[in-house]
């Protein structure tokens, strides 16, 4: 079990490495909550997560034999690139092990901070066998991404910058992968049992609600999600002990709350996040009455900010659509011509704009006279779709919303 003086001990060796992050306000959560939210910006972390304060940890305190023989790890790219640029400030050989789906950007800045990287699995689990293997086989020394002591105390270092900047802070929102950030950081908060810890999981990569509820680590039934930092099927036993004594509860977001979080956090804090690191975003706006308390300050943890630009257009127009922004329908015309012009004309009195077009003349469910049009429309928001579609149906078009 891990605890504050550890996590002081950590920040002690982290200093010059690890950049405190800054936090910054958000008025949009502030007011959707009902009290102050802070973001803390571990996007803008060196190597752009958390994750080289633990690796760091962890690292420096191999002895000169173990760091002789290099090390190992398996990540899906946060993990994978905090031990790689640790690694290099340490003089350590590193081999790294990725999913064969993980993204680019990643797979790419590991190998730029020097590490070798092998492609393995479709999963964190599956590429960290991989991993242990090969140090049974070499004797590198694994560095797991959550679960030791030494990694938990270093992510844990984030909670004593968020205590300086935000003294009054009642509630922390951290992502859940394995534990180890969540768990870091209730260690360093022991000695504040005003401050409560709350962690978040995706609805579909969710293995601590039913872990903690049992009182032992079970595996999460699936594993498909877009917030790939924390799709980890096994909690780890050091974060899962942490978390399980200090009660800590573990909510979960849906996709669609995930990348809501994303397009909020993009257009009004101007932040870059991936999805697993606005996971705290997505809890607070997927029930924003349960935040308030006692009225202090909520700190969400913007874990990072390595995202594949394609992940994230695709997330950002998967997050318009749920926000209301985006209207996809299916409309049936009679096929003759000016249907079309006449249909885009009425969408375009009423204010939206048409993105994409699909016109199908045939079809097992269509009439000989008929043709079947897809529309993607641009629009004001959920209110201004209802108008749309309103308006389209009371025009005498035959509306299907896709």
């Amino acid at each position: 079990m891990i605890g504050p003086q550890d996590v002081l001990d950590a920040a002690a060796l982290l200093a010059g490495v690890a950049e405190p992050t800054p936090v910054q306000r958000s008025r949009a959560l502030s007011d959707l909550v009902g009290v102050d939210v802070w973001l803390k910006c571990e996007n803008l972390q060196r190597a752009g997560s958390f994750k080289i304060r633990g690796a760091y940890v962890r690292m420096s305190r191999l002895s000169p034999e173990e760091k002789a023989r290099g090390v190992v790890a398996a990540s899906a790219g946060n993990h994978a690139q905090g031990v790689a640029l640790a690694a290099g400030l340490l003089g350590i050989d590193a081999v790294v092990f990725m999913p064969v789906d993980a993204a680019l950007p990643k797979i790419a800045a590991t190998r730029g901070y020097g590490a070798h990287v092998e492609l393995v699995g479709t999963s964190v689990d599956e590429a960290l066998v991989s991993a242990r293997e090969h140090a049974e086989r070499t004797g590198a020394v694994l560095i797991h991404p959550f679960d030791h002591p030494d990694i938990d105390a270093g992510q844990g270092t984030v909670a004593l910058e968020v205590l300086d900047q935000v003294p009054d802070v009642g509630t922390v929102v951290v992502p859940v992968g394995g534990g180890g950030l969540a768990a870091g950081i209730t260690a360093a908060l022991h000695d504040r049992p005003d401050v409560r810890v709350v962690g978040v999981q995706a609805a579909r990569a969710a293995a601590y609600p039913a872990s903690l509820a049992a009182g032992r680590p079970l595996r999460a039934p699936e594993l498909r999600t877009m917030a790939d930092g924390i799709a980890v099927g096994l909690p780890g036993d050091v974060p899962f002990e942490v978390l399980a004594s200090h009660r800590v509860p573990v909510r979960t977001v849906s996709e669609e709350d995930l990348s809501r979080a994303l397009l909020l956090v993009a257009e009004r804090a101007k932040l870059v996040v991936e999805p697993s690191g606005a996971a705290a975003v997505a809890a607070l706006m997927a029930d924003p009455g349960a935040w308030a308390g006692d009225g202090r300050p909520v700190v969400c943890v913007l874990s990072g900010g390595n995202i594949d630009p394609l992940v994230l257009l695709r997330v950002v127009r998967h997050g318009l659509a749920s926000a209301g922004r985006y209207l996809h329908v299916h409309v049936r015309v009679e096929d003759a011509p000016g249907a079309l012009a006449g249909l885009l004309q009425d969408v375009a009195a009423m204010g939206g704009n048409v993105m994409h077009v699909a016109h199908t003349r045939t079809g097992g469910d269509l009439a000989l006279s008929e043709v079947a049009i897809d529309l993607q429309i641009e629009t004001k928001g959920p209110e201004h779709c209802g108008t749309l579609l309103h308006g389209l149906r009371s025009a005498g078009y035959t509306i299907r919303e896709a």
